[in-house]
């Protein structure tokens, strides 16, 4: 006879390990191509099965500066009056290291129902004796549903932007030493 069990989050509390932590979007650029960026400021915890999550809106990075000044304006992220892009879930399931995250993104002031997709690892101990875990999804959000609606249309025909925007976190999280 064999036992299976689901497995399940680690509890406790997990802090974010900046360095090894990322918050990252795509988009159709031009209609043939795909504009990526991230963000530098990200927050993370796992608090007994409840992930949150922020980023910081200026500290948004991409390979144009000048663009960079035109996501931070009411066009895109409107960074003075919405200055972070939160997230949070009690819903994660797993099956294996597959995870499926239910929760929900505050982007521009508008909360909506999300769900994410990818995995959850560990925990392993790290070179400096402290518990890990990591944790990667990707969805993706239409942007419009959240007020961002700038566009120019192209000489060629369609928009400068694509509609659905690719999220992607990748998170490495540490239980703190007791």
């Amino acid at each position: 006879m064999s036992i299976t069990t689901e497995p399940t989050l680690p509890s406790g509390t997990w802090q974010l390990d900046p360095v090894h932590s990322r918050a990252a979007f795509s988009v159709r650029h031009s209609g043939i191509a795909t504009f990526r960026g991230h963000f530098n400021d990200v927050s993370a915890k796992l608090d007994d099965g409840v992930l949150t999550g922020s980023v910081a809106v200026a500290s948004v990075e991409v390979a144009v500066d000048k663009l960079k000044g035109h996501l931070m304006a009411p066009d895109f992220f409107d960074a003075e009056q919405f200055p972070e892009i939160t997230f949070t879930a009690a819903d994660i399931s797993l099956v294996g290291e597959r995870a499926t995250v239910r929760g929900e993104l505050t982007l521009r002031g508008v909360t909506k129902a999300l769900e994410a997709a990818g995995t959850v690892s560990g925990p392993a101990t790290y070179l400096d004796g402290n518990e890990r875990i990591a944790i990667a999804l990707e969805t993706v959000i239409n942007r419009h549903d959240f007020g961002v609606s700038w566009n120019a249309p192209l000489p060629s025909g369609g928009n400068a932007v694509g509609d659905d925007v690719t999220l992607t976190v990748d998170l490495e999280l540490v239980r703190p030493a007791a």
